[in-house]
């Protein structure tokens, strides 16, 4: 049962504001940009099944659907990528880290953190990348869709991946130095 409790507390991502206020803050803000881009999912679902609805039994399809849906992908991923580097759940090899942690974690530890310095690396990397296409999607007033018929902003877009690899990076580097001090407290 204690294993349970343990392997529970693992899985908290926001700890407490007096333990860690850095940690706590950083936590707070990813779940929350989590929560937004799940209701993101939701109102692309309506969308999609709206846009289906019309398609087929009126006859009238909703307009601009399937670009909505390319960029609004997009943004979620960069929504919700913070808290699934904090929670520990983005894409990884589980079945080899966990049995590592049994045989040796700090071995386990050094590898999670190579994996979340790698993170930051590649967020800083998609970041530094992003943040010319936004200031330029910024100041010419850059949109997507068929001028005339249906057309979006893409700054907010863009804005989002900014926002999402930033904070991403951030949780990254967080996740780092916590394996980096479990890594000395197993020595």
């Amino acid at each position: 049962m204690s294993d349970e409790i343990a392997a529970g507390n693992d899985d908290a991502f926001i700890p407490k504001f007096s333990e860690a206020p850095f940690g706590a803050l950083l936590g707070t803000v990813a779940a929350v940009m989590s929560s937004i881009g799940t209701l993101g999912i939701g109102a692309l679902m309506v969308l999609i099944v709206a846009d289906v609805l019309g398609r087929n039994f009126f006859n009238a399809p909703i307009t601009g659907v399937a670009e909505i849906a390319g960029r609004t992908v997009v943004a979620i991923v960069f929504l919700q990528i913070a808290a699934a580097i904090l929670q520990k759940r983005l894409t990884r090899a589980d079945f080899l880290i966990r049995r590592l942690n049994v045989r040796s974690p700090r071995v386990a530890a050094m590898i999670e953190m190579i994996f979340a310095l790698t993170g930051v690396i590649v967020l800083v990397a998609i970041l530094w990348a992003s943040w010319p296409k936004f200031a330029d999607a910024w100041q010419t007033s850059e949109f997507f869709g068929v001028q005339g018929v249906f057309t979006i902003p893409t700054w907010p877009f863009r804005g989002i991946t900014i926002l999402g690899s930033a904070v991403a990076a951030l949780a990254a580097l967080y996740r780092a130095q916590d394996e980096a001090r479990r890594f000395w407290r197993l020595a």
